[in-house]
């Protein structure tokens, strides 16, 4: 059994969350639910980040303190990601005290026993929005690329962490040890380190930064976001303290650490070189995403064109499978997509209410009818063609290639429809026609397992509706496809099917 820690970026709770949450929580609890069942033992964490001058600059625009802030918008995320089913083990906030605060400030104390931290006065250009200081090189015309600001000159007398002297190291590490997924990804951090590293600032004065972790020995100085938000990684483990946790998720685990594009160079730079000086491994891989952008464009107030997610739950009865679906189908890992109303519609209607759901509903209605019993003939072609179809799965998994995961088990469901068709049941009688509702079920109970990952509720409803006896467990976290359920036939308990029933209803009036 493999062990696998999987994280994902921390979300910055001063507003609401977006659909790029989504996206990413969802391609991470999809990875999750994989090695889960698969039979790996894993632990998951989300969060949030919450501490910063944005927040501090949010407060202070509401009146409120940031505490109130923070408070106010964190439980946000936390009810999205349960309406989303998103089955993290543990949520860390990096404003608990308790759990992350004492793993920070033993990490500052590390690097700074290790000489990689420095007290210097700078002036520089900084972006509010990257929370980070900038040189010209990464402006667009004078202004953030990302944030379409022009960044504030600054001049303060901050920590440093000395990362210009890691170019040699982070090449070796990026090239052998801490994979860069997908591999386009790798070349462009690559890239960064051609041109040379600069020192990172990790902290800021306390009368610009006040709310934040003090840093040790100083308190006039507040940590930067880097030392406090990146860490949560280790202090969800209880890293460095005595904490009720597992430090070992860390130590002799797989590590994953699922990002999105705009701070990929700081987990796969940054952090890594913290970590050196800490004396803590690196993590194994960084899974790179994109951005999503709304009917084309980028999502904007101004446009008009912000999506919702609380919209799009309720616009399918708050069920969670047709978002996630969509996002599975549509966004290849590591690249950009696009949510499209239209499209979502299109996908739900066609590939999840008329293909899936429709076959479902015709094999149980006929099998109910003539009170077929569950027995599967041990086929050789057949036989041979789940095992290949699982092959093709799981390897598909293996290179965190979801898309083409969830595609190959929706073009058999294309298939099945029409070798449905074909075989036309409804014109035979007795055994021979028993025996092809037989072998649809049984196609469909592996279609069923396969799609557990992307579309938990709605696979397990399918399985309920088959009458399979473990049906009932496929949500546990603990629930694993063992080898004999891949197999054609493999579950022989099975004796009869369920009571059918409309697992997509039609969808109301668009919103597009």
């Amino acid at each position: 059994m493999s062990r696998q820690y999987v994280t994902t970026a921390i979300d910055y709770p001063n507003a609401a969350p977006h659909m790029g949450h989504v996206l990413e929580k969802v391609l991470a609890d999809v990875i999750v639910r994989y090695f889960r069942v698969r039979g790996d033992d894993v632990r998951f964490q989300i969060g949030t980040d919450e501490h910063g001058i944005k927040i501090q600059q949010q407060a202070e625009k509401e009146k409120v303190t940031p505490s109130v802030l923070v408070e106010r918008n964190v439980p946000l995320f936390q009810d999205l990601y349960a309406k989303l089913g998103i089955s993290a083990d543990i949520f860390m906030r990096t404003s608990d005290k308790q759990m992350h605060w004492e793993t920070v400030q033993k990490l500052w104390e590390k690097l700074q026993k290790a000489g990689v931290l420095e007290k210097r006065t700078y002036t520089g250009l900084y972006c509010s929005g990257c929370e980070r200081f900038v040189t010209k090189k990464d402006l667009v015309e004078g202004k953030c690329p990302d944030h379409g600001v022009a960044p504030q000159e600054v001049k303060e007398e901050n920590w440093f962490f000395v990362l210009s002297k890691e170019t040699e190291w982070l090449k070796g590490l990026l090239k052998k040890e801490y994979t860069i997924i997908p591999s386009f990804r790798e070349n462009e951090t690559l890239a960064l380190l051609t041109q040379g590293l600069e020192d990172v600032s990790f902290s800021r004065p306390k009368s610009s930064l006040s709310w934040g972790i003090p840093v040790p020995g100083d308190t006039e100085q507040t940590m930067y976001v880097w030392c406090d938000a990146l860490t949560n990684y280790l202090s969800g483990l209880g890293y460095f303290t005595d904490h009720d946790a597992d430090a070992t998720y860390w130590d002799d685990a797989t590590v994953t650490h699922v990002i999105g594009k705009d701070i990929a160079r700081f987990h796969a730079l940054i952090w890594p070189a913290m970590l050196k000086h800490a004396g803590v491994r690196a993590p194994d891989q960084l899974l790179i995403h994109g951005f999503l952008t709304s009917e084309g464009q980028k999502m904007s107030k101004t446009l008009g064109n912000v999506v919702k997610p609380d919209d799009v739950l309720a616009h399918f009865g708050g069920n969670p499978d047709p978002l996630r679906f969509y996002l599975s189908s549509e966004v290849p890992v590591g690249n950009d997509g696009d949510f499209s109303w239209k499209r979502i519609d299109e996908l739900y209607d066609s590939k999840l209410r008329n293909q899936l759901g429709n076959m479902l509903n015709r094999v149980l209605v006929m099998m109910k009818k003539d009170d077929v019993k569950i027995s599967i003939n041990d086929t050789a072609a057949f036989r041979d063609q789940i095992i290949e179809e699982w092959k093709q799965y799981d390897a598909a998994f293996a290179g965190f290639e979801l898309q083409k995961a969830i595609q190959q088990v929706t073009v058999w469901i294309d298939r099945m429809n029409a070798g449905f068709n074909t075989s036309a049941p409804w014109k035979l009688a007795g055994a021979a026609r028993a025996n092809v509702l037989c072998e649809f079920s049984e196609m469909l109970r592996h279609v069923s397992l396969m799609l557990l990952p992307f579309i938990p509720t709605s696979a397990q409803a399918m399985s309920v509706q088959l009458g399979l006896s473990y049906a009932g467990k496929m949500l546990d976290k603990n629930f694993v496809i063992t080898n004999e359920m891949k197999q054609w036939g493999g579950v022989k308990d099975w004796k009869t099917v369920g009571e059918p029933s409309i697992l997509f209803p039609p969808l109301p009036k668009p919103l597009s």
